[in-house]
């Protein structure tokens, strides 16, 4: 029907809802990177270490082989520093994003557009290899968030033309 009126999101791709969810989403995201990051360096690395041995005596795995008994091995001040000063990064760059697209920010939309997307292939990995509802949900919701970014980016684009 020609004089149907249009959703508002589909005349001002800023106002689609899911734009405002995945903000929300990357802000507890970037919280939760902080207050980890927070907690390494408050808590240190013998209360780390420690939690590594009680998951290695817990599932009866062995103390000097394998994935846990190497980090329990690499935590070390130096490691537990660079470890939060990561967590550090990768928090602020969700807030960052978080901002940017309640603010209703293009480049925000590219930043998550592309941060999801790198996700993928690991998504596809995990899912092939572990086969599952959790791999196949986080796939989805990745391929979600880059769809509506992806469909954000367009709608602008052709508001602009």
């Amino acid at each position: 029907m020609a004089g149907a009126p249009q959703p508002l999101y589909d005349r001002n791709p800023r106002a689609h809802p899911g734009l405002r969810a995945i903000a929300l989403v990357e802000g507890i995201k970037g919280l939760l990177g902080v207050l980890a990051a927070s907690g390494m360096e408050i808590l240190g690395p013998d209360p780390l270490r420690n939690a590594v041995h009680w998951l290695i005596r817990y599932f009866h795995l062995s103390p000097t082989e394998g994935a846990l008994a190497w980090l329990a091995g690499a935590i070390n001040p130096g490691s537990v520093h660079a470890t939060a000063a990561l967590a550090t990064a990768y928090g602020i760059l969700h807030l960052f994003e978080a901002w940017g697209l309640w603010r209703d920010r293009a480049w925000a939309s590219w930043l998550g557009c592309v941060a999801a997307a790198i996700y993928l292939p690991f998504d596809i990995y995990a899912l092939w290899h572990h086969p599952g509802v959790t791999a196949l949900s986080v796939l989805m919701i990745n391929l979600l968030i880059v769809w509506v970014l992806a469909r954000d980016l367009s709608k602008r684009s052709h508001l602009r033309h």
